[in-house]
């Protein structure tokens, strides 16, 4: 097994009610012994990182049911067959539901609508009101705990004006309710918040995933295993109607940031590593000179496992499934983040995983589900 001295660290990625997946995920870590010393995350995903991060452990689980509770709240049905198309009507159901009436704890429609608002106002931009969410994070979340560096949280939003990403990090900054809320403020549903004069909007119109920013600016480089947690799969099928393409849609533009991360901190950190070993190597009169100064600046001999943990689509999920607030798909979200880990944490690779040779090791423990779901739709 790895040195027990190998951060943990939590990465989340947005999806809005598919982060229940997220929380089940954590309940199966947390159940595990897997405790981060690091939460990042984007949307729904700053949101679950917050209560994670602003409760003591033996709490954090309880808050996120909580959580994952309140906003269900409206539809405590259940579809009448679980065939696919009775799956598809009750989602899109609930879907609808959640977009006429908002959702309890979260977001509630505008009255009067925006469009009956000043112009230039935050709520002429906006169809809905996100006070709901502020009263649950405040009530959730102890904030003087968030802050006091028992874990490090980082939400990244996207600055308006500027269209730049920016990350508010308990490790150098206060953050409250505005900085969590700004991570998912998703437009035209919801407000920008303004920080300090700035309004910002969900960080997902930029990167979905805080990967890039733990990987690269995590300051002093230290073995890390990264639990990647992941609502948009990059697999798919081939799309058979209108409807079916907005669902794929999704899925390429929010995941693909995962793969192109991985992929680049991989061959950087290979870079970074054989510049490490040629210390040895180096004649002592190009210790002084400022190009080798520099490259010795950016090397280290880090090793990183990034784990997987990615929700896979069901056959009878549509378009609308990231504001499908139903209590049957959050239980069953939930349910599929902890079998996730479940079926991670019981595979060889995972038993047997040792310190990375070559200094990133990735690790997709689930994919076969991939097939598995392409054959049920087929």
């Amino acid at each position: 097994m790895t040195d027990p001295a190998e951060k943990t660290v939590l990465v989340l990625q947005g999806g809005g009610a598919l982060g229940a997946y997220q929380a089940g995920a954590y309940a199966a870590l947390c159940e595990a012994g897997h405790m981060p010393s690091w939460v990042a995350g984007i949307s729904i995903g700053a949101v679950n990182s917050a209560i994670i991060a602003g409760n003591p452990p033996e709490k954090r689980v309880e808050r996120l049911r909580e959580f994952w509770d309140r906003v269900s709240s409206r539809l405590l049905a259940w579809p009448l067959s679980n065939d696919d198309n009775s799956r598809r009507i009750f989602n899109e159901t609930s879907a609808t539901l959640s977009a006429v009436g908002g959702v309890p704890g979260f977001f509630e429609p505008r009255v009067p609508p925006a469009v009956f608002q000043p112009q230039g106002t935050p709520e002429a931009i906006s169809v809905y009101d996100t006070t709901p969410l502020k009263e649950t994070l405040l009530e959730l979340v102890d904030f003087d705990l968030l802050n006091s560096g028992a874990v490090r949280l980082s939400v990244g939003a996207v600055q308006v004006i500027s269209g730049n990403m920016k990350y508010f990090d308990t490790a150098k900054q206060i953050v409250g309710p505005e900085h969590v809320m700004a991570s998912g403020a998703l437009p035209p549903g919801f407000p920008p918040i303004e920080i300090d004069g700035e309004p910002y909007w969900d960080g997902g119109l930029v990167s979905n995933t805080p990967l890039e920013y733990v990987l690269e600016r995590s300051g002093p480089r230290e073995d890390m295993v990264i639990f990647q947690v992941d609502l948009f799969s990059a697999k798919g099928c081939m799309p058979k109607t209108l409807f079916d393409i907005g669902q794929r849609e999704k899925e390429i533009r929010y995941s693909s940031r995962t793969r192109l991360n991985t992929d680049i901190f991989r061959e950087v950190q290979t870079i970074r590593r054989a510049i490490r070993r040629l210390r040895a190597e180096i004649p002592q009169e190009l210790c002084g000179n400022p190009d080798w100064q520099l490259l010795d600046g950016v090397s280290c001999n880090a090793a990183v496992t990034i784990l997987l943990l990615i929700h896979r689509r069901a056959a009878y999920w549509t378009q609308s499934n990231d504001y499908e607030f139903s209590r049957y798909s959050m239980d069953e979200h939930w349910l599929a983040g902890a079998d996730d880990v479940a079926r991670s944490f019981d595979h060889p690779d995972w038993k047997n995983r040792t310190r990375p040779e070559e200094g990133v090791k990735v690790l997709d423990l689930t994919r076969d589900l991939d097939t598995d779901a392409k054959e049920r739709r087929l």
